[in-house]
């Protein structure tokens, strides 16, 4: 049997690691079982769930919504900007300054 990896897909908890969304493994487990994430379109409420470049992703940063869509798989957690080369924010209104 391939390894995840290998397969081209990597685990939703390691991924919101990888691409810093969360400081650690066990905080992604956490953010992941609230179900508050939706992979294309889906709640997803396990760790486990295999993530494949090319997908939409929503999830709660903070006070907002981040919509992206992951271009490529992250081998590492890398600096912030290895890491944001790895995925594009589909919802650009959300980072506008409020008036």
């Amino acid at each position: 049997m391939a390894s995840p990896g290998a397969a081209g897909s990597i685990r939703l908890d390691k991924l919101l690691w990888f691409l810093r969304f969360a400081r650690s493994r066990s905080i992604a487990q956490a953010m992941i079982e609230t179900g508050h994430i939706r992979i294309d379109g889906r709640r997803v409420a396990r760790s486990s769930c295999a993530v494949h470049a090319g997908a939409t992703l929503v999830l709660p940063v903070g006070e907002r919504i981040e919509v992206i869509r992951l271009l490529s798989l992250p081998l590492r957690r890398g600096p912030a900007p290895e890491a944001q080369a790895c995925y594009a924010r589909l919802d650009p209104e959300s980072h506008a300054p409020s008036s």
